[in-house]
């Protein structure tokens, strides 16, 4: 288990964002490269209200792989809009916002490539190198409010979300799929927020 402390730090911290009733965020993608694309696109504040849930239609096909790990084809896409098209709105929705995701490196990464793709900014303060204080990884606080050290990594280690859900007693709906992995982190975040899961109880 982490150090004490450090575990009521991570806790203060998830509090702080449902205070500030962060916004919560996850793509689902091509691949995992510098080519690939968002094809799912879901933000969700600290209600549990939907924002945003909307497939985007990528400039190519959807790679096998990565259609097998989140079930969107090529077919569901035909009609969806593009990234151009949902750019504006993505960006009012984060614009002066505190956001959360699970995995905030992958996913910030993602967008801006996507974005750049159409010839577009990325969305003000996007870059967590430039702007490290509004978007916040939500996996890096778990995987220290958990504590498990991985001396091989020689950090704490980072655990997938469905089994950080599992952990915690979080329902595990609709895996690999924005929305679900949305709420999935907002009931992540709220555990960890928790004042007796902060104590170890």
């Amino acid at each position: 288990m982490a150090d004490p402390a450090r575990r009521e730090a991570i806790s203060r911290q998830a509090r702080a964002w449902l205070e500030a009733n962060a916004l919560i965020l996850d793509t689902e993608t091509t691949g995992l490269g510098d080519d690939a694309e968002v094809v799912e696109l879901a933000l969700v504040d600290c209600a549990g209200a939907v924002l945003l849930d909307t497939l985007v239609r990528p400039s190519g096909p959807v790679p096998a792989e990565a259609a097998a790990i989140h079930g969107i084809t090529d077919a569901m896409l035909a009609e969806a809009p593009t990234w151009s098209e949902v750019h504006d709105r993505f960006c009012d929705l984060v614009e002066g916002r505190q956001v959360v995701i699970y995995s905030r490196e992958f996913d910030t990464r993602v967008i801006t490539q996507t974005a750049r793709r159409y010839g577009l900014p990325a969305p003000q303060g996007f870059d967590p190198v430039l702007d490290p204080g509004r978007i916040h990884c939500a996996m890096q606080a778990y995987a220290e409010f958990r504590g498990e050290w991985s001396a091989e990594k020689g950090q704490y280690r980072w655990q997938k979300l469905s089994a950080a859900a599992v952990q915690q007693g979080v329902t595990v709906t609709n895996a690999h799929r924005a929305l679900g992995d949305c709420l999935m982190t907002l009931g992540v975040v709220r555990a960890m927020a928790s004042p007796e899961n902060a104590q170890g109880v």
